[in-house]
Order: structure tokens, then sequence, then C-alpha cells
């Protein structure tokens, strides 16, 4: 009797199925008969062979199955002593410094007689505590943010020398804005029957043009690029209605939102009913702006900062909250008098009510944000102080303000504080954040 060929392909596709060759299965059985082969040559010839392969498979068999076991693990060993390694390296180093470190300085008046007092005593207290004395603030501190008069300080103490150093200390600026006040502000020539005090603006962008300049360069004017830290200078943009906030990361990315600093400096200076709005664009001329004091809306400049900070994981990575954040706010002075709320304000008398509400609003929300670890936040300010000495301002007593509303008057100085907050600052170690994009190293560009 034949079997057809579907059931003997049907037996030995099931045989192959269970794992068995088809010899093994079916070699003795009637399917070898039927196919005219002697069933016993055929056992003899696989049991021959069965003996030979397991003879040639014995060495290979102990060759695969130890020699690549043992490269594996010792491999994955010396895998996982690196990674170990990197990791512990990373840890230590978000541990010294574990809090980014955030500086704001204030808008508001024409002489910075609180932020330059204030800046002046921390570089010193940096000085001192850490018996450096080259270093500088920028050294300590992540990213800078100012408006108006804070913005030229924090512009010149930001800016790079060309070799990864700021340009000018603390004390430097701060002699600057006093001894160039009067080209500062200068007042225009105004007629007889002109009451309205305006000043002029040629006078202050000529001397913003000399200070942001390198002399070694052939005197070429820094941009928002040229810093050694991440700097921040808010405006207001008359033609879209809306904040406008300088950045250095943006500045890195695009030129067209990279602009010459002496022109953001002007721009959140230019105050109404003091200056004209500023017109001018990016240093590839595609970016516009007609500005207006950044003040207006932002003149403390804390909390544009601390979002900026917050929000930038390119160049703020370990930062998830404000528990990641050490600030230091530093005011510039409150009203010096207060407004008759009989009498008619003026213009000048509306734009300080402006700013100093909108810096009081920022530090009482702050203050919230911070509520649980006070010390993270500290704000150095001083009220009714337009003109003085350097000890007025660091002698006054804090004015700290509450959770949800109210402030307490503390036994504690603004010296005092400042004291305290650079040694917290000094702990973490100088800043190490990594170098800007568009910088050149610092061997390359000599």
């Amino acid at each position: 009797m034949q079997y057809p060929l579907t059931f003997l392909l049907a037996r030995l596709s099931t045989g192959m199925g269970r794992g068995f060759l088809p010899h093994e299965k079916l070699g003795t059985s009637s399917i070898g008969s039927k196919l005219g082969v002697d069933g016993l040559g055929d056992s003899r010839l696989c049991s021959r062979q069965k003996k030979k392969s397991e003879r040639t498979q014995q060495p290979t068999t102990t060759t695969t199955t130890t020699t690549p076991k043992l490269n594996t693990m010792e491999l994955s060993k010396v895998t996982l002593e690196i990674f170990s390694k990197l990791e512990q390296q990373w840890l230590s180093h978000y541990e010294a410094t574990s809090k980014t470190r955030i500086l704001s300085i204030d808008g508001g008046g024409t002489t910075a007689i609180v932020s330059g007092a204030a800046l002046v005593h921390l570089e010193d207290q940096i000085r001192a505590q850490t018996s450096d004395p080259h270093a500088q603030i920028a050294d300590y501190f992540d990213i800078i943010a100012g408006t108006g008069i804070g913005a030229i300080l924090a512009a010149m103490i930001t800016a790079d020398d060309g070799f990864g150093r700021p340009l000018y200390t603390a004390r430097d600026a701060v002699r600057f804005v006093a001894d160039s006040n009067r080209e500062l502000y200068k007042p225009k020539c105004a007629g007889v029957f002109r009451r309205r005090r305006r000043f002029s603006a040629r006078g202050m962008e000529n001397a913003l043009k000399r200070v942001f300049q390198r002399k070694e360069e052939e005197r070429r004017l820094l941009t928002m690029k040229d810093t050694c830290k991440p700097l921040l200078i808010p405006c207001f943009d008359l033609k879209s209605s809306a904040p406008f906030v300088f950045s250095r990361a943006d500045a890195s990315e695009s030129p067209s939102f990279n602009f010459d600093l002496w022109k953001a400096c002007r721009a959140t200076s230019a105050t109404p009913g003091l200056f004209a709005p500023f017109h001018f664009s990016s240093v590839d001329g595609k970016t516009s702006c007609a500005a207006v004091d950044g003040g207006l809306v932002m003149n403390n400049p804390a909390a544009a900062a601390v979002t900026h900070v917050i929000h930038n994981k390119r160049d703020f990575p370990s930062v998830n909250g404000v528990e990641d954040l050490l600030v230091l706010s530093i005011g510039n002075g409150g009203p010096a008098k207060r407004v008759d709320t009989a009498g008619e304000c003026s213009t000048s008398a509306v734009v300080d009510i402006a700013l100093d509400g909108v810096s009081e609003t920022v530090d009482q929300m702050l203050g919230n944000a911070f509520c649980w670890n006070r010390t993270d936040y500290v704000r150095i300010q001083a009220f009714g102080l337009v003109e003085g000495k350097e000890e007025k301002v660091l002698n006054e007593r804090v004015l700290e303000s509450l959770p949800f509303g109210g402030k307490r008057l503390l036994q504690e100085t603004n010296s005092n504080r400042i004291e305290s907050f650079v040694q917290r600052l000094v702990a973490t170690g100088k800043t190490s954040l990594p170098p800007s994009p568009c910088k050149v190293p610092p061997q390359e560009s000599r």
C-alpha cells in the first residue's frame, strides 16, 4: 500500500514541529519500509551519525556557553563601574552647586544709591570670605537681571572682557553711574513756557556706547552675547504692546534677537515723561522695537529671572522649582515723599507709583513662593533714601514681606543680611555653568 505524498509531508512536518529529525522519528517505521529503505541499516546509520554529531557538538557547546558568559559578565562589571563613577561625578557637581543663584537689581531713580551700596558691599564680602582679592559678583551668580538704572549696573558687571572675565567690578559700575550721572540724565534745553522736565537721549547714548565697548578690539560695541553670565533686561515694546525681554539665551539662538548692550540699557531706561520712546533694531536689522521703560511692567525683574530659569532647561537642567533657587533681590529705594492725596499727580509721580507698586507686588509674590524656606529669598531695600551715604543704606533695618500680605521690621540690617547671604553663596563655590554656545574659548580668542 502506497502512502500519498501529502500524508508523508504531513508526518515529516509533525516530527520536525516537535523538535525531532525525520529519520529519528520515522527511520524504523513503516514509512521507511514502504519507501524501500532497510530499516536496520537506516537505524545503524542514524546511530553513527548521532554519535558523530554528539562528539562534534560537545566542544562547541562548551565554548559557546562558558567563554562568552565570562566575557559578558566582565564587560558588564566594567561598564557598571564606569557609569557609577560618572554618576558620582555628576551628583557631586550638582551637590556643590545644588541651587541656581539669581541676582536681581531693581530699576527706578537716577542715582542707584541703594543698589550701588548693596552691590559694593556684596562684592567686598565675597572677596573677604573667599580670601580672593580678584573675586567678582559674576563669579558666584548663575544669572543676573536688571531694569532701568539697575540694568546698566547688571550689564556692566556681566560684560565680558574677551577672555571670559567680567569687564567691570561692582565698584567700577557704581563709580560710572555716579560720575556720568549728569551725562546720563542731562536735562533738555526747554523754553520759557515749558515746565515738564525732560532728559536728552543723546547724552545717555554716548555714555553707554563708551562704556560697552572693548578698547583692545578697536572699540567694538558689545552685544547681549558678549556677557560672561546669562543676562536679562526687560523693556516694554509699544509696537506689540507687550513686554520684551533681552536675554543672552535668545541672542545665542539667532542674530535677530541679539542687540547691542547699550541699546538694551537705553531701551529699559526710557521712562515715559522723562525720555522719548527709543526706536532700535537687532544686529541683523530683522527685529525692531519702540521701547519705553521696562519698569512699567518689570521694575523688579526677580520674577522674570525666576521664570526664565525654571523654564530654560537647556542652560539650567537641574532646576525644577523654587526649591532649587537662591535669590538675592536688590531694591533701589522707596519714595522719598508721599503723594498728596488731595492734589493732582504729575507724570513723574504717577510713574513712581507704578514702579514702586510693581516692585512691591513682585516682592510679595516671591515672599509667598519662598515661604517654606525664607532664607533662599533675600530682599535688600531702603525706603525714603534718595540721596545719602552708603552707611545709611547698609545700616537700615530690614522690612520683610509676610506671606499673604503685610510686612514686619526685623532687627537685622541690610549689611547683616548681605553678609549672611554671602556665607551661603560662598559655600556653594564658584558657578560652573556651561559656556554660552556662541562664545569662543579663551585660548582661541587671544
